[in-house]
């Protein structure tokens, strides 16, 4: 898979997939530009290598406009972005405003190839998707990954393939189907597996004596948030950890009351000094709320992605690359 350094962009049009499916409010405000501040060394790097044009596109999982991403990226690199127009440095609008994007069609995919002499990806997190803008495009166009979808790929091979023991991983929130998978890879090079929350009431009968070499999944709660004595054992776990990987809020996390064991278990993580991953929306907005996304050694963009490629997935997106 090629990247950034292995192509010549000087004067050459750039057309980038971004990540910038961001929380908005009702009215569209911006409420977290996470995603946006991850973009911004692959187009810097663009603009040094001398980039005649770079139009980049994301989707919107709302049908809301991407027209206040472009204000806020404008005021983030120090230059003018705009929107739907032509410029230096264009956004376009919501690829999931043209049914086209999801569908993987070919001839949306080969529109949007025009806008481009090279295709760089920089969207880790929709990398299991198989729609035109991930999968459709590298198939017109010369591409590679982009500095984030490098970044990523690099932080959870190492998580994978050679972490530094003991590794705990702790998993919440409650979307069952996607993590049973990633429980059971944890369980084969994890140290402890501590899963809270309704997640754990509902793969209870899974995992109920599970074990896979020196992995342990222990659970916490079934309810709004961790019980006391439950909240000791998992601060225990994660304080003897050299690595830690966390997914999902481990309570009711929208709900102030219930967010005391989640955001305890955030600081544990932070005091340990272990190389810690943290990684989907949840968990993100969680931590950023709380002002400790620095605190972190990386935080993923990804969710649905990052639990894939954790669980052994190929990611079309990826593959697309190669």
């Amino acid at each position: 898979m090629k990247n950034l350094r292995d192509f010549d962009f000087e004067n050459k049009r750039v057309l980038v997939r971004c990540d910038f499916n961001i929380p908005l409010d009702e009215e569209g405000n911006i409420l977290g530009d996470f995603k946006i501040r991850q973009i911004l060394p692959t187009i810097e790097y663009l603009i040094n290598a001398g980039a005649s044009q770079i139009t980049l596109i994301s989707h919107l999982a709302q049908k809301f406009s991407l027209k206040p991403v472009a204000g806020r990226l404008g005021e983030l690199l120090g230059r003018e972005v705009k929107f739907k127009e032509p410029g230096y440095i264009t956004l376009l609008e919501n690829l999931r405003l043209n049914k086209g994007e999801e569908e993987n069609d070919e001839n949306f995919a080969k529109e949007l190839a025009k806008l481009g002499d090279i295709f760089i990806n920089d969207a880790f997190a929709v990398c299991h998707r198989t729609h035109a803008s991930i999968v459709g495009i590298p198939r017109f166009l010369p591409s590679g990954a982009g500095l984030l979808l490098e970044k990523e790929i690099k932080t959870l091979s190492r998580l994978l393939e050679n972490p530094a023991k003991p590794l705990a991983a702790v998993i919440g929130g409650a979307k069952v189907q996607t993590k049973v998978k990633v429980i059971e890879k944890l369980l084969k090079i994890a140290d402890f597996v501590l899963v809270g929350g309704l997640l754990n009431k509902e793969i209870k009968p899974a995992f109920a004596k599970a074990t896979a070499g020196e992995g342990k999944i222990i659970g916490a709660g079934e309810g709004l948030d961790i019980p006391e004595a439950d909240l000791k054992i998992f601060k225990e776990k994660i304080v003897q950890a050299k690595t830690v990987f966390w997914n999902g809020p481990l309570g009711k996390t929208e709900d102030e009351r219930f967010s005391k064991g989640t955001k305890e278990v955030a600081l544990a993580i932070i005091e340990s000094g272990a190389f810690s991953v943290a990684g989907g929306g949840e968990t993100v907005e969680f931590i950023n709320k709380l002002g400790l996304i620095d605190k972190f050694s990386y935080v993923s963009t990804g969710g649905g992605a990052m639990m894939a490629y954790l669980s052994g997935e190929k990611l079309p997106g990826i593959e697309a690359l190669k």
